[in-house]
């Protein structure tokens, strides 16, 4: 019975010594350090090229979207008349080119055409005229003047015959090469503006360039929307990645393409496997001040970016990573 009670005791001291030293032992061992990092997405804005007011938003927060999906609508009464004025515009501008290309009515031609033959009638009734005074002045009867006169009358008569045949030979030739040119280019430069109407008025119809999940809904129907301002504004979940900020000297277990394992405490899983994609320096601002004075210098602070290797169902932006290293 007293050897009993000796060996109970000296197994109580040996356990009592053997616990407090797995204590200090313990103690004294480097505990590891937790990181937290937080889910981050991929943002696209859903904006307009031209201001105007919102006419229509077609989704709602929460919705899911493809790309090529309407998003919502503006009004632009200013486009709508700039469309109808560059339209009237480029009518007036074919109009001219057709008439250049096509030439003179036959109305026209015909027309110059009577001229020039009125005008050559005038002429040839002159030069008899001038003929008869010319031979009435060789015989004396009448002065030098009266056929000068005559001569006068007759030459004047035919270059107008000459003008006057030439517009109708220039009338029903039609425009000339260079004219034409002209017209065509006009025609050409109002079609152009007509066409930049209509692509800031296909802006006033705003399809998603994206897949992904409405976030936010910024104008409402109603409200100007500014040139180039969000009016709704979609996440992409399918692209997704992990933000951690890190010391430096903690920065050799974050090297680009090293994987390691983190848990999601709101999915109530503790591994969730990532690789790094990108390492990059924080700002002068971001360091932290070595504990150990001896080291004698601040260790900055580095963002490591990393994305899930497998999808992992039902993440959402904003939750909170835990890594232990």
């Amino acid at each position: 019975m007293r050897f009993f009670r000796t060996f109970l005791v000296v197994v109580v001291v040996v356990a009592g010594i053997a616990w407090l030293s797995y204590t200090f032992w313990y103690a004294y061992q480097p505990k590891p350090i937790r990181l937290q990092g937080q889910v981050v997405a991929q943002q696209y804005n859903v904006s307009s090229k031209v201001a105007g007011r919102v006419d229509q938003v077609f989704v709602r927060k929460g919705d899911l979207i493809q790309k090529g999906q309407l998003v919502f609508t503006l009004l632009s009464p200013e486009i709508t008349a700039k469309l109808a004025q560059a339209v009237a515009g480029r009518d007036a501008a074919d109009a001219l080119a057709k008439e250049a290309n096509t030439g003179a009515r036959k109305q026209q031609i015909e027309a110059a055409q009577d001229q020039w033959k009125q005008a050559q009638a005038a002429a040839d009734l002159l030069e008899k005229t001038y003929q008869r005074i010319n031979s009435l002045y060789t015989d004396g009867v009448v002065s030098q003047q009266k056929r000068d006169e005559a001569y006068t009358q007759f030459q004047t008569a035919r270059f107008a015959a000459n003008g006057a045949y030439q517009m109708f030979k220039m009338t029903e030739e039609g425009a000339r090469n260079e004219t034409i040119a002209a017209a065509e280019g006009k025609a050409r430069m109002a079609a152009g503006a007509v066409a930049e109407v209509k692509v800031y008025a296909a802006e006033t119809q705003v399809e998603s360039w994206h897949d992904g999940e409405v976030s936010q809904i910024l104008l409402q129907t109603g409200e100007i929307a500014p040139q180039g301002f969000p009016v709704v504004t979609i996440i992409d979940m399918n692209d997704a990645w992990v933000v951690f900020h890190v010391r430096e000297d903690r920065l050799a277990d974050f090297q680009k393409e090293t994987e390691f394992s983190a848990a999601i405490p709101a999915l109530g899983k503790s591994s969730y496997r990532f690789r790094v994609n990108h390492v990059a320096v924080m700002g002068d601002f971001a360091i932290w001040r070595a504990t150990n004075s001896g080291k004698g210098f601040d260790m900055r602070s580095f963002e490591v970016e990393a994305r899930p290797i497998d999808q992992i169902k039902g993440l959402r932006a904003g939750m909170s990573v835990l890594v232990e290293k």
